[in-house]
């Protein structure tokens, strides 16, 4: 369904919404509305459509995935697409999180402070990310944001979160490396994420 097709309301964003809870969305899930085929995340009490994945981003997925695990070891947990709550009305899916290890968060979900980095992989969402998710992000005060351009074969990295916004910025290409804040020694080569 194309914007077209969806009516006036978008064009209204001053209409009034009735958000739902991440506990109602969990909700939707256990009683079948949602299924594991609804690619979605709720973003500040709104269901948003995830973009499909393409073989770029896969390639890039499981370049990052191993890169990460490795590198990380047990100063933290890899978790590759799976969500954390942000507040009351937003639970994104990033496509990792680097998470400070504990109990495996078998009985919540990672939350804000339970985050040290979370990283989005993007080609079409480039745009959605740097606009919606990154500005989430930096409101719950997720220290660090790397966004993997598959477009430009660069890792944008954000830190230092402030209000909807991160004040530092770097990008590195594929001669350069990135690390992880938290985690000073882990040192990626952007080249072997787009490899």
């Amino acid at each position: 369904m194309d914007r077209d097709e969806l009516g006036l309301l978008p064009r209204y964003p001053a209409a009034p919404r009735r958000l739902l809870t991440v506990d109602e969305y969990h909700r939707m899930g256990e009683v079948g509305i949602l299924t594991d085929d609804d690619r979605v995340e709720l973003i500040e009490g709104e269901l948003v459509a995830m973009a499909p994945i393409g073989s770029e981003h896969i390639a890039a997925t499981n370049s990052l995935n191993r890169l990460l695990v490795l590198s990380v070891g047990d100063r933290g947990i890899v978790s590759v697409g799976n969500p954390f709550r942000l507040t009351r009305y937003s639970e994104p899916q990033p496509d990792f999180s680097v998470l400070k290890p504990r109990d495996g968060y078998r009985k919540t979900l990672p939350r804000p402070e339970d985050t040290m980095l979370a990283v989005e992989v993007a080609n079409t969402s480039l745009e959605y990310d740097r606009k919606v998710k990154l500005a989430l992000y930096a409101r719950s005060g997720i220290p660090e944001v790397w966004i993997v351009n598959l477009a430009t074969e660069t890792v944008e990295v954000y830190r230092s979160p402030a209000a909807d916004s991160y004040t530092a910025v770097t990008r590195a290409g594929l001669a350069d490396t990135v690390t992880v804040e938290a985690i000073p020694d882990v040192v990626i080569p952007v080249a072997r994420i787009f490899s």
